[in-house]
């Protein structure tokens, strides 16, 4: 798998990614815990490493009107690369969903082991400390307020996370652990919700 793993990886060096909070770093993470879950869960890695690498492949930022094609767009662009490469055909359908269902914004239900342990590794990435530096990059980048002035915490209001950087955690991030669909994701997955829990307490206190 080593020279499929460095084909992909060159690919992805040369790709535009839609900000800082997905670039290279954030791919290498979501390859390595999907690497951890497949031996786990017993899944084809064949299937799961080029998935993993190539999830973000198309470029689309998260206000982008057309945010809910991307992991399609980027699934059509993977398998193109990977025949280029002539990359085993009987795993390009396997991959193509499984980057398809990656994605948050697609509200695609992933039908195989392969694209739960892929969609479970991406939303790993979304949580514990790096998720929460992650979402601040990403309000940053699309230029969100970090919270609502009088009502930070949702308390008294519906969720806004296109105004607001923090009411991302009250629509997504604190109930992505129950989402998960391995149970080695799950538990890993619970840890990092505490740790953001106990963020958003120190915050309180901060801000209060």
């Amino acid at each position: 798998m080593h020279n499929i793993e460095q084909a992909c990886k060159n690919f992805m060096l040369n790709s535009v990614f839609a900000d800082t909070a997905h670039d290279l770093t954030h791919v290498e993470r979501v390859v390595k815990t999907a690497k951890q879950l497949a031996q786990q869960e017993q899944a084809d890695l064949a299937v799961v490493l080029p998935a993993a690498w190539l999830h973000d492949c198309v470029a689309v930022a998260k206000n982008h009107p057309d945010r809910a094609r991307a992991s399609k767009m980027a699934a059509d662009k993977a398998v193109t690369f990977l025949q280029s490469i002539d990359y085993d055909t009987s795993k390009l359908d396997a991959i193509h969903h499984a980057i398809v269902a990656h994605s948050f914004s697609a509200n695609v239900i992933p039908e195989t082991l392969e694209a739960k342990i892929v969609q479970d590794a991406d939303r790993m990435d979304a949580l514990g400390a790096i998720g929460v530096s992650r979402c601040m990059k990403v309000g940053g980048a699309i230029a969100r307020h970090l919270y609502h002035p009088e009502d930070p915490f949702c308390e008294r209001r519906e969720a806004d996370d296109m105004r607001y950087t923090l009411d991302h955690f009250f629509i997504k991030l604190l109930h992505i652990a129950e989402q998960m669909h391995t149970p080695s994701a799950r538990e890993e997955a619970r840890k990092r919700t505490e740790f953001m829990s106990a963020f958003l307490d120190q915050l309180k206190q901060e801000i209060a």
